[in-house]
């Protein structure tokens, strides 16, 4: 019986619900003279999503008709005033949700409210309407300044401090709390700045929770109801109207918390002077010889009046247009006219309005832009500093010219090429030095430049360079003789740097020239370039002739038919080449009728200049040693073809280059010649 009972209740309660109409749990307390909102929805029901609501009050016993959402008569005589001028008005929140908003009620609308939904279900079930009782209290909130005047107008200068107070208190018969909350505007609309809660809590607004934790907005409750805001360190956003927003709350019988009524009251306009502040060095632009001392001094101005101190920094930067957070400070002057160390810069406060920057010994290294920066901080009430102002002069541009070093420079050949493979030596001296004591360092650059027989300009190309620690960069056309050892740059005393070229070409003619770079070391250890010297130009060239190259081919057999040996020699003779070798290469030029070789030219067989012989385009399997080349003499070679056949037929030459040692044991390339045709003919041999 017990489970039968139990799932009973169970399907009861999960299929019978229906439909539930909810307003808020009464009493609802409202403030007379204000508006009171009484919400109203539905759930659980059947038909269309929107539904309708009729709303009726009671003051003992009998309900008369307010307003409906979809009945025009509904409204009983009573309230057509009031609900035809939107005294009395529905708003819907919802398709299931209305509000019920009454404007400046009054006593004679205490009383019940009950909210009704005409019935769209198919069955009915559930609740079609609730009531709600409103009590409504008499006005016992009062909000005024603390002044007799109802507001003032402060003009106050960056940093000061002000405190504001307004006066909030209420005589409700309920027990309500107050909220009170500082407001300014700077603009069109109302910002809060902090906020004591109906429920005692402090509540900041957006933007004021740093200089609340500083202790720079602070509201405080004092005597006969007063609520004090007090701003430490006023800036510019701080002008505006200022205002003091009280609300009302009661705890519901639901025990949350509601606003039933808000008054506010303005209570002062305060207006932030800008403290007026000019910073600039005395001098424009400076020139200083190196080691010198270079002396600056920073002027500022303010309008500030009374008690204040000034905080003075000096920057460097190499641009001016570097932020100071890419510039580097040199000294700063504190508020107590402290400053910080340095060995070489010193600070003094000349006088009031004067702070004066002196750089001793200076280095080229200190050119560049010097500007400095100031700050005017007002003392607080708690004896601690608050910055009001900061400005930063404009750059000054300082220039330090380098003690230069005096010395010439030299450039003459030890050793001079005769002939192509010849070594050149080339010597690039620092004479006549002064004033090149340890700080000065010597490097060189090397440079070439090729002559032409016109007269028109060619740019130099650089050989080699060297840095200040004597770091060897290598230019394009050096860079892979100078690896392979064919080109040495070396220092050959203390005043002397060299050039040796092992092997000197044909394309090394041309006109060469030396630049020495002086080099200043700074008090950071670093090397700057102070002077660059270039020498006179020596031209390296000789007189050179024109190789030239013969070749004769001869058959040695005038008559011969195929299956026979085809021989022939040729014969090179070479002038103005220094000990030549020669390498030699085989060519047939076959007919246009042999489709074997369309190109026409087929290269059979060569001989290099060291003898060294090589199948070129021979691919006849059957005669791999039907070909022969040899070295008979020096200037004489023989080419055999045993075996002859029909399609050997053609123009044999011999192709003959001739070779000259080179530097290193290399040999390189002379000239090329060409010899006579030699004609393998079978149908005239026939």
């Amino acid at each position: 019986v017990n489970c039968v009972f139990s799932l009973s209740l169970f399907s009861c309660l999960a299929f019978c619900r229906g439909r539930i109409v909810r307003v808020p749990k009464g009493p609802l307390i409202r403030v007379m003279g204000t508006e009171v909102v009484i919400p109203c929805s539905v759930s659980d029901y059947d038909g269309p999503s929107e539904q309708n609501f009729d709303w009726e009050f009671s003051r003992e016993t009998d309900f008369v008709r307010i307003v409906s959402t979809w009945d025009s008569t509904f409204t009983s005589e009573e309230y057509q005033n009031r609900v035809g001028h939107g005294d009395i008005k529905l708003r819907r929140s919802s398709n299931d949700a209305v509000e019920l908003v009454i404007r400046n009620i009054q006593p004679t609308d205490q009383g019940r409210y009950k909210c009704t939904t005409p019935s769209t279900d198919a069955t009915v079930q559930g609740n079609y309407d609730a009531e709600v009782q409103v009590k409504v209290i008499s006005d016992g909130l009062s909000v005024s300044s603390s002044k007799a005047h109802s507001s003032t107008s402060l003009g106050l200068s960056e940093g000061d401090s002000f405190k504001l107070r307004c006066s909030a208190i209420t005589t409700s018969p309920e027990h309500t709390h107050l909220h009170v909350t500082w407001q300014i505007k700077s603009g069109l609309a109302w910002q809060d700045i902090l906020s004591l809660t109906h429920e005692g809590k402090f509540q900041l607004g957006p933007g004021y929770e740093e200089r609340y934790r500083n202790g720079d907005i602070r509201l405080d409750t004092g005597a006969n109801d007063t609520y004090q805001l007090s701003v430490s360190q006023a800036s510019s956003v701080d002008g505006g109207a200022y205002r003091c927003l009280v609300s009302e709350w009661v705890r519901g019988a639901d025990s949350s918390w509601q606003k039933i009524q808000e008054k506010s009251v303005e209570i002062a306009t305060v207006t932030i002077q800008r403290t007026a502040l000019d910073v600039v060095i005395s001098t424009s632009n400076v020139s200083v010889t190196e080691r010198d001392s270079l002396d600056l001094t920073c002027n500022i101005t303010t309008d500030r009046s009374g008690i204040f101190q000034a905080e003075v920094t000096w920057y460097f930067s190499a641009s001016p247009d570097d932020t100071l957070s890419d510039a580097q400070v040199l000294l700063s002057m504190d508020r107590d006219s402290v400053v910080s160390d340095s060995t070489l810069i010193s600070l003094s406060h000349v006088d009031r309005n004067s702070y004066r920057l002196l750089v001793r010994d200076v280095d080229v290294e200190d050119s560049g832009y010097y500007f400095c920066q100031a700050a005017v901080w007002v003392p607080l009430h708690d004896g601690s500093w608050h910055k009001v102002v900061e400005r930063t002069s404009a750059p000054v541009s300082v220039v330090v010219t380098a003690l230069e070093p005096d010395y010439e420079v030299f450039l003459n050949a030890s050793k001079t090429p005769k002939f192509s493979d010849d070594p050149t030596e080339l010597n690039c001296r620092i004479t006549n030095a002064q004033d090149t004591e340890a700080n000065i360092r010597f490097t060189v650059s090397w440079y070439y430049r090729q002559r032409l027989p016109s007269d028109d300009v060619v740019a130099e190309e650089l050989l080699a360079t060297m840095d200040a620690d004597w770091t060897l960069l290598l230019g394009d056309r050096s860079r892979e003789r100078t690896q392979n050892g064919e080109i040495i740059f070396f220092k050959k005393a203390v005043d002397t740097f060299s050039l040796r070229i092992q092997w000197t070409s044909e394309s090394d003619r041309g006109d060469y020239f030396c630049v020495i770079s002086a080099w200043s070391r700074h008090r950071n250890n670093s090397w700057v370039k102070s002077k660059d010297v270039t020498s006179a130009s020596v031209s390296i060239f000789w007189a050179t002739q024109d190789y030239t190259l013969t070749v004769e081919a001869v058959k040695l057999k005038p008559f011969f038919v195929a299956g026979h040996t085809f021989e022939m020699t040729c014969k090179v003779s070479s002038k103005n080449i220094k000990t030549p070798r020669y390498s030699v290469l085989i060519t047939a030029e076959k007919p246009l009728t042999d489709q074997s070789n369309p190109n026409g030219t087929t290269r059979i067989i060569s001989l290099n200049q060291d003898s060294v012989v090589r199948l070129e385009d021979w691919t006849d399997q059957t005669r791999v040693d039907g070909v022969v080349l040899e070295k008979v003499q020096e200037n004489e070679f023989r080419y055999r073809m045993y075996q002859t056949q029909i399609s050997d037929a053609g123009l044999y030459r011999c192709v003959v280059t001739a070779w000259s040692p080179g530097g290193g044991g290399m040999w390189r390339e002379a000239v090329n010649g060409l010899s006579n045709p030699i004609q393998i003919d079978f149908q005239m041999s026939g």
